[in-house]
């Protein structure tokens, strides 16, 4: 489960958000690519938009459902 206390700073503000245990597997990038980049150096992706709308929503609870590690979380599940 994702830590909040954890969270990269990359992400912006609001609820969705990728913490530091994130390794560039892709598989969340897939499923959301509106919602998520790599960072400069591709080591690890965050959230550079926060979901709006019932599809974006799905994109990110997509995501989160099939990331390996965990590494992302929603403060306001």
């Amino acid at each position: 489960m994702a830590d909040n206390t954890h969270k990269l700073p990359e992400n912006v503000p609001g609820p969705w958000y990728v913490d530091d245990t994130c390794t560039p597997c892709r598989v969340c990038l897939d499923e959301a690519p509106q919602l998520l980049k790599y960072n400069d150096d591709e080591t690890y992706v965050y959230f550079f938009k926060q979901p709006e709308g019932e599809d974006e929503l799905a994109a990110a609870e997509n995501a989160s459902a099939i990331c390996p590690q965990n590494s992302i979380g929603n403060d306001g599940a």
